[in-house]
């Protein structure tokens, strides 16, 4: 079986679509630990944060399969936020809870299996039978 890169980056994208399309409010739980994470660190609480990504809240969002940067005002004062897509850890919709949970299990994987697409190594194949897990949900409110 050929290795394949995490869909983690695709269901992201299409939650947050389909939460906006609904008319609603989606928020992002972001792991400020994981490299790369550039969020304001005065509202990081337990190792997270959690942010109004709604196009009312940012401005000039992005999202592509490696990270999602937008521009918002925390506390009055404007920043640039920037993290990969791996290191979102849920999204959901405001007033419904309506969406997903990544579990670090499957954060896990999934940059496992991205550096092994990317390398396409015999031993990278063995690595990732051996440590291939069943997935699971689980609904957060």
């Amino acid at each position: 079986m050929q290795n394949m890169t995490s869909n983690q980056p695709y269901l992201l994208k299409a939650f947050y679509d389909w939460i906006i399309d609904n008319g609603l409010t989606p928020y992002m739980v972001i792991d400020a630990n994981t490299q790369d994470v550039e969020v304001p660190q005065d509202f990081v609480r337990d190792g997270q944060i959690v942010l109004n990504v709604s196009p009312s809240a940012c401005a000039n969002f992005f999202m592509d399969i490696d990270q999602v940067s937008f521009q918002a005002r925390f506390s009055g004062q404007p920043m640039v936020v920037r993290f990969p897509c791996r290191a979102v850890t849920a999204i959901y919709a405001k007033e419904n809870g309506a969406g997903t949970v990544f579990t670090p299990e499957l954060l896990a994987q999934a940059d496992e299996s991205d550096e092994q697409a990317k390398s396409g190594s015999e031993e990278a194949k063995k690595t990732a039978k051996a440590s291939s897990k069943k997935a699971s949900l689980r609904v957060v409110k």
